[in-house]
């Protein structure tokens, strides 16, 4: 039987969510997503909950959309209908995640990118290792990081989200956690501890407090970004279906550098 792609656990009150397909960089696949979708809606329905952890194994933390699928859908007759089917499936993970009345955690090893970044900008906070990295390559891509975008204006404002969106750089921790991306930084051996810590402090607030403070932090800073998650579904798989969007694709997958990208 083949491993999950998504492990789970739960004790004293934490939920753990492991993305568990570290030789694929941990890419988000159809099945990935909807295990994600169940385990936060359990999460969500259980009121002994206290505290979400988002994590990854292996040295990626997730490297996006797992583009072998996204080819096989490309090449499909109902290509249209399936790229919306999968954008209204990430949109959901992420505003479930967001919406979660308990704390979440995300504790980011490596890499996150593209959908990935998407996955941690949905977390209330963010412990990363020096490791980590963060990037936005849609464009390269000929896509648009549609979905993504609401959630990185919430967190690191208007010039960040400039920066990553068409820069097509990678920022390392430190400069995400100047832009308000990630909350802390530790060394990469020290993760696991410092996640440790993170949980303890977490939960030493009350649950009904912590849940009253989520609550009106959404009021007071993000009213909007539900309506705007919604909004991107539509804009998202629209960017998918243009002939840049293919050539992206194809160009990725080749490893070439794609037509629009200037000669060396």
């Amino acid at each position: 039987m083949p491993d999950s792609q998504l492990l789970t656990g739960t004790a004293e009150g934490v939920k753990q969510l492991t993305l568990n397909r570290p030789d694929k960089r941990n890419a988000l696949t159809r099945e990935l997503l909807t295990e994600l979708l169940s385990a936060i809606r359990e999460a969500a329905s259980t009121s002994e909950l206290r505290l979400v952890v988002l994590a990854a194994n292996g040295p990626a933390f997730c490297a996006g959309m797992d583009l072998v699928q996204m080819e096989e859908t490309a090449a499909r007759a109902d290509a249209q209908e399936v790229w919306r089917a999968d954008t209204q499936l990430y949109h959901d993970v992420l505003a479930a995640l967001f919406e979660l009345e308990v704390p979440t955690l995300a504790v980011v090893q490596g890499p996150a990118v593209a959908g990935g970044l998407g996955l941690v900008l949905a977390c209330d906070l963010i412990l990363a290792a020096e490791s980590a990295t963060f990037a936005l390559p849609e464009p390269k891509r000929g896509i648009t990081a549609a979905i993504v975008t609401p959630l990185l204006v919430y967190r690191a404002g208007v010039s960040g989200t400039s920066f990553l969106l068409l820069s097509g750089e990678s920022l390392d921790a430190r400069c995400a956690q100047q832009l308000g991306i990630c909350h802390r930084v530790v060394p990469s051996r020290q993760l696991e501890t410092a996640a440790a810590d993170s949980v303890r402090s977490i939960l030493s607030g009350a649950p009904g407090s912590l849940a009253v403070s989520k609550r009106q932090l959404r009021t007071c800073a993000a009213p909007n970004v539900l309506a705007q998650l919604k909004a991107a579904i539509a804009v998202s798989a629209t960017a998918r279906e243009t002939p840049e969007a293919r050539e992206g694709l194809a160009a990725f997958l080749e490893k070439r550098p794609p037509s629009w990208q200037p000669k060396a």
